[in-house]
């Protein structure tokens, strides 16, 4: 499938908004470090250092508000730092949605590397099936058109689920996928999505995953938008890659995953009463695990 080259049609600035200082404390903050532990206070350090990599695109002028309005829930710098991902890199993102991630990624690797979106082609699907994928597609396109000073070299792969292809064979250093895995799960869809990331990544590339996580034990997806770690962790495996590490930096422990209607329960979706409005905001979005794959070399 050959990627499309998206050209730009008329600029577009908007102002970023960041949270305003009478906001909920984060509830995942960084735990401290014992002063008597070197070791630890070094791998702090470090990660700090990797994290202040992306400052300069996070707070970029082009960001769309509603999107950092989030960024104390989904912690881009620090979760694109436990990725590894670096400026001269071929970027994937699968299905970037709205483009919430689009955002920092094309305009951090513009320069030196190159940034895909792959995306549900319309036209592999059957008819009555186009609608969202045809509507998500323009939506995108959208946004990518109105800031060429970001996306000008973005490019676009159209894929169809039944066999997805996101590119050359072993032409991505990086695959990313935030928040998408439990949909294909329920789609019986997700085997072939990661035989897809492991092709198009090269020997020693990384596939990083971002999704709602279960109750510890959950064997099973169950359509209330959280999916197992072993579940996912077994998945990538069963594809050829290898686990390499997880974090917490997106985890939110005040989750209690036991909502009436799953995940979109949560903000930002908040599929609840009114009357419960303030319950759910004081929870914030959804405990998530973040996770790390290599393909061996």
């Amino acid at each position: 499938m050959r990627p499309v080259l998206l050209t730009a049609l008329l600029p577009l600035a908007l102002a970023a908004c960041a949270p305003s200082a009478n906001e909920p404390a984060d509830p995942v903050a960084a735990a401290p470090v014992e002063a008597n532990d070197p070791a630890a206070a070094s791998a702090q350090g470090r990660a700090e250092v990797e994290s202040s990599a992306f400052d300069s695109v996070i707070a970029g002028d082009w960001r769309t508000p509603e999107f950092t309005e989030r960024d104390r829930y989904r912690h881009p710098a620090e979760t694109l730092a436990f990725f590894g991902l670096q400026p001269d890199h071929t970027v994937v993102e699968i299905t970037p949605g709205g483009g919430w991630y689009a955002e920092i990624l094309a305009p951090y690797v513009r320069e030196r590397g190159q940034y895909v979106a792959a995306v549900v082609d319309p036209e592999a699907l059957p008819e009555d099936r186009r609608g969202y994928y045809s509507r998500s597609l323009a939506t995108l396109q959208e946004l990518f058109n109105g800031k060429p000073g970001q996306f000008d070299r973005a490019e676009v792969v159209r894929y169809d689920p039944a066999a997805p292809r996101f590119g050359e064979a072993g032409s991505a250093d990086m695959v990313v996928t935030f928040r998408n895995v439990h949909n294909w799960l329920g789609a019986g869809q997700a085997e072939g999505m990661f035989e897809g990331f492991f092709d198009v990544l090269k020997p020693g590339g990384v596939l990083g995953v971002v999704d709602h996580r279960a109750a510890d034990g959950m064997a099973e997806y169950d359509d209330s938008g959280y999916v197992g770690q072993d579940r996912m962790i077994a998945l990538a495996e069963a594809a050829g890659f290898r686990f390499d590490a997880s974090s917490e930096v997106n985890a939110n422990p005040l989750d209690t995953k036991d909502h009436a209607n799953g995940v979109w329960t949560l903000p930002p979706t908040n599929r609840h009463d009114e009357a419960d409005a303030a319950r759910y905001a004081e929870i914030g979005e959804s405990d998530r695990m973040t996770l790390r794959f290599v393909k061996p070399e």
